[in-house]
């Protein structure tokens, strides 16, 4: 037995003081898993043109404002600069984000972003939606189905985030090599 708890100590002591694992893994696992899905969710906002990110489609505001969107009839020009401003935003933070978290550049930051991101996507979802009473959506902690939407997926997401709060970036990101370069100076 003594002999098993060492091996044991002798193999997970090395992983403990690996500190790029988490980090490097969480980045990998960002641009694998939800990257695309971020950056197909924010084209479908983008209007038309090259600068089609400031002038959102009527999908992007449906998106965002479901109910507004309803009460006005589908009419964008019956919304406010505040309407255009939050939808405008929303567009560029889902293709900027996720680029930085991929790149390693202002990782915590652009991950705190992210998680703010989702739970304002997540409100959405639920409010604008109404989907409260949708378990498939909404869902439950500590129940068989691992499927749902908010609950289920959504917190996996920022744990998965949080982890590049707490950790960073990791060893192959621009944040350590302007982190080394400014050491150096």
């Amino acid at each position: 037995m003594n002999i098993l708890y060492r091996l044991h100590s002798a193999i997970f002591a090395r992983l403990e003081r690996a500190e790029w694992i988490l980090p490097t893994l969480a980045r990998f696992l960002f641009a694998a898993v939800l990257a695309g899905y971020f950056w197909v969710s924010a084209m479908t906002k983008v209007g038309d043109g090259i600068f089609g990110v400031f002038q959102p489609s009527l999908g992007a505001y449906a998106q965002i404002f479901p109910k507004v969107m309803e009460s006005v009839g589908y009419d964008v020009d019956a919304l406010s600069l505040y309407h255009w401003a939050v939808v405008t935003a929303g567009t560029l933070a889902e293709f900027i984000l996720p680029a930085l978290i991929i790149l390693g550049l202002l990782t915590r930051l652009s991950a705190i972003g992210m998680i703010g991101f989702i739970i304002v996507q997540s409100l959405t979802d639920l409010n604008g939606h109404d989907k409260w009473g949708d378990n498939l959506v909404l869902g439950a902690w500590f129940d068989a189905p691992s499927n749902s939407l908010i609950m289920d997926q959504r917190s996996l997401w920022i744990f998965l985030l949080l982890v590049l709060v707490i950790k960073g970036a990791g060893p192959v990101s621009f944040d350590r090599a302007l982190r080394s370069r400014n050491a150096a100076l």
